[in-house]
């Protein structure tokens, strides 16, 4: 079956007392998933939407920004392998579009190598989920997504040199310009910098800002650090705040007399 936009009817809840969907416009976070398979994209229409999501399917990638840019969904799910294009061309328009670059964007894809997972993350992905799936987890997976980006209890500003990073706006500045960050970037270097001075393992930083998602590994960790360091430092292959310490983990140093 070839349909350009599935969701096209409005978004809908199921209300399972009567067994029928009612409109939830205004109600409930969007989900834009890009799937070319109908019957998995109904399957996961079905499942967002019983769990209390809008979610808007589309076949091709080729109206997904224009939509998105109409009213921004709260979290992209984005097959890889679709035609007209493919998913992580999106995720890379996406993470360099001034509007939609902040929302947070999880592939699910047939593609489980661990290259294909990097990929996706140096591309901006907060996580990435294979097929087969369950859609019990698919469900969980969006909601601890969406908990990652909700803003950091702590309100205070950290400001060294020429950076500022401030935890209620979740933006971060430096040398004067505002710098784009993903929610799971700007928590790890909120993270790090709070704690100066500290050592932390690769595993500790793992679950203290991704929690349970299951696609991130140690090397997961090093590609973060890397986008960190390009958007921080001056000079990244020689970092003057976001330390390695060889064989233990990463350290973060404020300059002397911050």
């Amino acid at each position: 079956m070839h349909y350009s936009d599935l969701g096209s009817s409005g978004p809908h809840l199921l209300n399972h007392s009567t067994g029928r969907r009612t409109r939830t416009d205004g109600l409930s976070q969007s989900v834009f998933v890009l799937e070319d398979d109908a019957d998995i994209a109904r399957l996961v229409q079905h499942h967002l939407e019983a769990a209390g999501f809008e979610a808007r399917l589309f076949h091709t990638p080729t109206n997904l920004i224009p939509y998105a840019e109409r009213k921004p969904p709260a979290l992209f799910l984005l097959d890889i392998m679709v035609p007209g294009g493919d998913g992580l061309d999106i995720c890379r328009r996406l993470r360099n579009h001034a509007g939609l670059s902040t929302i947070p964007i999880i592939f699910l894809t047939a593609r489980a190598g661990e290259n294909d997972r990097v990929l996706g993350l140096e591309l901006g992905a907060d996580d990435y989920i294979t097929k087969p799936f369950s859609t019990r987890e698919l469900v969980a997976r969006v909601k601890a997504v969406l908990r990652r980006f909700e803003r950091p209890t702590s309100p205070s500003i950290i400001s060294f040199e020429e950076v500022i990073i401030d935890a209620s706006a979740m933006q971060l500045k430096v040398r004067g310009e505002l710098t784009t960050t993903t929610a799971t970037e700007f928590r790890l270097l909120d993270y790090l910098a709070r704690h100066p001075g500290r050592v932390f393992s690769r595993d500790h930083l793992l679950d203290a800002v991704w929690g349970d998602a299951r696609f991130v590994t140690p090397r997961s960790v090093d590609v973060y650090v890397r986008r960190i360091r390009e958007k921080i430092e001056i000079d990244p292959e020689n970092p003057r705040y976001l330390k390695t310490v060889r064989g233990a983990g990463y350290r973060f140093e404020l300059p002397k007399g911050e």
